[in-house]
């Protein structure tokens, strides 16, 4: 058994040295491109594409030993791009560089002011590439993304960072009272000081000389009472201010939030529509607008008939798509699909049609 253990050793350094002599000598003879996982009839990643990417990159490739190749460095250039999930490059025995994308699906485009992206199902956004597009329902209208316009990534982590940034702020300002808090105990301390002051009348003192004593404390302890009083209020106010601006922060964090679960909403939605196939070949545009609450309000425009479909917020969608579609069934199957101008499911339990 020694003997083989021996044996397997020596022939693993042996052929671990003859393949780092193999990689030095060898050079890359060619590179090849793969993109595993293309969308159903169109794709946002090409192999041209790629090639392009990496030769921007300066990464040299053919002819370069394989040992030499910068296989990470050729992975983070493809990964710059946002609508790519996965890159893996590397190097067969006979030197042929081969790269392997995955690229993202996406659910639905942003096609809002500013706004021309890609969402997918998990939440991650990223810029519409210009030389390629995919099929997917659009999202139109005054509707304003959690995100910035040419942010590329998941929208969560970005939440997340605005609200870490904002605690940070509220931590900052917590400090910031730290001295106010102090003045307020000196005051504090400064105005028992005065409530212990006191005369004695002295020995031979007349009353008349006392009474003029006691009158002229008065006085000035009733002026330091109101100087350290003031002290107070200024401090109270400036107090009042630094927790007004947390108050501040946490009602941003809190809007932030909101426009992160309506995003989520949003996207809960496409994704219902995507899954049946009548809703996904019916709407072809959806119009989203904010509400005065704040709320995103929906707008459907249908492939069938003339008319607009008014689904109002994005709370029981589902119910309000049944709605919609038993109207569709026992109404303008009926009178004609070109009957109304607008249909409204907003109202629970309603279908309002105007003319």
């Amino acid at each position: 058994m020694i003997l083989l253990w021996i044996f397997v050793a020596a022939f693993v350094v042996v052929f671990d040295r003859r393949a780092a002599r193999h990689r030095a000598e060898t050079k890359v003879r060619a590179l090849a491109v793969d993109i595993v996982d293309s969308l159903r009839d169109e794709t946002l990643v090409s192999s041209d594409a790629v090639r392009r990417w990496i030769a921007g990159s300066k990464i040299a490739t053919v002819g370069v030993p394989l040992a030499e190749v910068d296989l990470a460095g050729i992975e983070q250039a493809i990964l710059r791009n946002g609508f790519v999930e996965r890159a893996n490059a590397y190097v067969t025995y006979d030197g042929e560089l081969r790269v392997e994308v995955s690229q993202r699906r996406p659910l639905l485009r942003l096609l809002v002011d500013g706004y021309d992206c890609y969402v997918t199902a998990d939440g991650f956004v990223f810029p519409a590439p210009r030389s390629a597009s995919a099929y997917v329902p659009v999202v139109t209208g005054s509707y304003a993304p959690p995100v910035p316009p040419k942010y590329v990534g998941r929208v969560e982590d970005h939440i997340a960072s605005r609200v870490a940034e904002s605690e940070a702020r509220i931590v900052e300002m917590q400090y910031e009272k730290v001295p106010l808090f102090q003045s307020d105990k000196a005051v504090e301390d400064s105005l028992r000081s005065v409530r212990r002051m006191r005369i004695k009348k002295g020995l031979f003192e007349s009353h008349d000389h006392f009474d003029e004593r006691v009158a002229a404390l008065r006085a000035r302890k009733a002026d330091l009472r109101r100087d350290y009083r003031y002290r107070q209020r200024e401090i109270e106010r400036k107090l009042d201010a630094v927790t007004a601006r947390q108050d501040a922060e946490r009602e941003n964090q809190k809007k932030l939030r909101k426009r992160y679960e309506d995003f989520l909403k949003l996207i809960n939605f496409v994704s219902c529509i995507e899954e049946d196939s009548f809703w996904r070949a019916e709407i072809v545009q959806i119009v989203v607008s904010t509400m005065s609450s704040g709320d995103p309000e929906i707008e459907l425009v249908p492939r069938a008939g003339d008319h607009t479909v008014l689904l109002g917020s994005l709370d029981d969608v589902d119910e309000k798509l049944e709605r919609l579609l038993s109207f569709y069934e026992n109404g303008l199957r009926n009178i004609g699909w070109e009957s109304f101008r607008t249909i409204s499911v907003k109202y629970k339990g309603q279908v309002v049609c105007t003319k």
